[in-house]
């Protein structure tokens, strides 16, 4: 076995997501490896990286740059490429923008942990500058602005060694924007934390981040219509209009404890899944409880989802397509037993085994190649 001293790379620290999970689980793994990131605020991440060597970048002294820091956009770059990593063999990079760009040496391996390619910079542009809600003259000189950092994204992805996607849908987005080719690890879900309920409640489930593209407002409309129980959790900057739009059946619980989420998991007729997205973590963590999803039927919902089995798809984001299934679903015919088997697949464990088999296995070839070529 080779020794790998290993540095973890991620874009900044300003919020707990999905991404946060997969940078706190390379900590678990790679436990004396010291993080990397643009800007971190430790209001907003709690205890989790308390214990963490991190070191941030000169953003991190400009004003109001952990509240602020989309001011900073095209400096970011520039401060990615600053870090200092020439004494580590291996670069673990957790990337939804910036983390991929650093600056290193031919001795030394980065491979690169994709959650998407920069969203706003290649397939979602439009709705980046609308819910930032600049003025009509940004709004208007912006695209010049991210047509630079479009080129310098595409540029630095170029230089990363070995791409790993969070799942298929992100492997084809890699190969199209960055014409490379992606392994396919699923982001890890703490499974462990939901279980079977004795009783089922009679309510339908859905929420996270209540953000615009989440498609939360499609439920609330559906369920309006329905007027059947719906239960939401979660905050964001759509909760004030969707709480506006909801009827009487609708309840919204803002931001619930991981104790109180497992048991509205455990206690739902089924979680609604209305959103596109890159996997979606709250789609499995539904199934942990042994519950089924009816999901639109686009994105990673398509590798977590057996229709029939673990839940159902909708074709259509319409109160029309999503009310059609509800109406005619029967929670009777799943199995929680199964299903909460076929989340296992996701689970925390299997990720940090996966991730070190992985690099390991990486950085011996690439240092076997680089003896190699060093010989001849």
């Amino acid at each position: 076995m080779f020794f790998m001293k290993i540095a973890l790379v991620h874009d900044y620290l300003t919020q707990l997501g999905g991404a946060e999970k997969v940078l706190e689980n390379f900590q678990w793994v790679f436990k004396k490896s010291p993080i990397f990131v643009l800007i971190y605020d430790k209001k907003k991440t709690g205890h989790i990286f308390s214990h963490s060597k991190i070191h941030t970048s000169w953003l991190q002294n400009l004003p109001f740059s952990t509240v602020k820091y989309q001011w900073y956009l095209m400096a970011m770059p520039i401060a990615q490429e600053a870090y200092k990593l020439d004494e580590f063999d291996v670069i673990l990079s957790s990337a939804s923008s910036f983390a991929k760009g650093v600056r290193i040496g031919d001795s030394i391996l980065h491979i690169c942990y994709c959650h998407t390619p920069t969203r706003y910079l290649w397939h979602d542009t439009q709705n980046y500058v609308r819910e930032l809600g600049y003025n009509e003259f940004v709004k208007k000189i912006i695209p010049f602005f991210l047509k630079r950092l479009r080129n310098w994204d595409f540029m630095a992805a170029q230089k990363v060694d070995r791409f790993i996607a969070n799942s298929c849908v992100v492997k084809a987005r890699i190969k199209k924007y960055y014409k490379r080719d992606a392994q396919v690890i699923y982001p890890p879900v703490e499974t462990d934390k939901f279980y079977i309920a004795r009783k089922l409640g009679d309510y339908y489930l859905t929420g996270g981040r209540l953000v615009s593209y989440k498609r939360y407002d499609l439920a609330v409309r559906t369920f309006n219509k329905l007027g059947i129980k719906l239960k939401v959790f979660g905050v964001g900057p759509e909760s004030k209009k969707l709480r506006k739009m909801a009827g009487k059946n609708i309840e919204f619980l803002g931001e619930v404890s991981d104790k109180k989420k497992a048991e509205l998991y455990s206690q739902c007729l089924a979680f609604i899944h209305p959103q596109t997205e890159d996997f979606g973590i709250t789609a499995v963590e539904a199934m942990a409880a042994g519950r089924p999803v009816i999901a639109y039927d686009d994105g990673g919902a398509r590798e977590t989802i057996i229709p029939g089995r673990t839940g159902e798809f909708f074709n259509e984001q319409s109160w029309e397509s999503l009310s059609d299934i509800v109406v005619n679903f029967d929670e009777n015919k799943y199995s929680p037993k199964l299903i909460k088997e076929h989340a296992e697949k996701f689970s925390q464990a299997r990720f940090r085994k996966e991730i070190f088999a992985y690099v390991q296995k990486e950085w011996q070839e690439f240092e076997m190649n680089r003896v190699f070529k060093i010989k001849c």
